[in-house]
């Protein structure tokens, strides 16, 4: 009993650490994304909750605990079986080129503001105002470190897990090429995984529209990706969400 108990001792010690950042994170998710709706949006969702705009915020809140149980669980397992999991320390080497991954995936979701923006008058409706309280905590919480536990630390982990012990089980491990493969495809899916919300908000998928949702969401998946593999999951949350903070910065400088 006591080692079945200690083969989870890792997974447990992660969630119960990263509990309070899903909790804080999903909170303002809620009051950011709620911000977002249209009004009718906003009152078909009251008439289902019971008027509560309350409600709708424990809810996220509730989803993304959720998802922190359970992805943060399951992940480190699956991070453990591939030898993707790495000691949750900072190095200076890593450091320094995380920040300079940090910088670069920044820049590149800034071309929203300076190329797609003049080109989609919906993203130039976004940048009317500057960026939130509550857009800055869910971006830098919920994106930078729930997101991570969900697509890196979880399902470029099952991806490369699968695709280990369905081609190379042979191996005591999974090759360096099963671990980039399934890199590119949790960078894929994520961006992917961003078209339904991206059609709701323009409407249509013109092929600027499709490139700016998998530019915006795939290449710092495949940085973050990187990290995850080089260095570890601290080293890719702390680039996702210094990317959203680059972000908004240049955004408030220039705008």
């Amino acid at each position: 009993m006591t080692t079945g108990l200690n083969k989870f001792k890792k997974p447990l010690l992660f969630v119960l650490a990263i509990v309070p950042i899903a909790i804080v994170g999903g909170y303002f998710t809620g009051i950011y994304g709620w911000a977002e709706l249209t009004d009718d949006v906003k009152s078909q969702i009251l008439a289902q909750i019971g008027n509560n705009q309350n409600l709708y915020y424990l809810i996220t809140t509730v989803q993304a605990l959720i998802y922190a149980l359970i992805f943060g669980f399951f992940g480190c397992i699956l991070s453990e079986k591939t030898g993707l999991m790495k000691p949750v320390r900072f190095e200076k080497k890593p450091i320094m080129v995380t920040i300079g991954m940090t910088l670069f995936t920044g820049l590149v979701l800034c071309t929203d503001l300076f190329y797609f923006r003049k080109h989609i008058p919906q993203v130039a409706a976004i940048y009317q105002g500057k960026p939130s309280f509550a857009y800055w905590m869910a971006s830098v919480l919920y994106g930078g470190v729930i997101e991570e536990v969900m697509l890196r630390l979880f399902m470029m982990s099952l991806l490369a897990f699968l695709a280990w012990k369905l081609f190379f089980r042979r191996e005591a491990k999974p090759p360096t090429g099963v671990i980039i493969a399934a890199n590119i495809m949790a960078a894929l899916l994520f961006a992917a995984g961003h078209l339904p919300s991206t059609m709701q908000m323009f409407g249509e998928i013109t092929p600027l529209i499709l490139q700016r949702c998998f530019l915006l969401n795939g290449v710092g998946g495949l940085v973050f990706g990187y990290l995850y593999r080089k260095y570890g999951i601290q080293y890719s949350m702390m680039a996702h969400a210094g990317a959203h903070i680059v972000w908004k910065i240049i955004w408030i400088l220039f705008l």
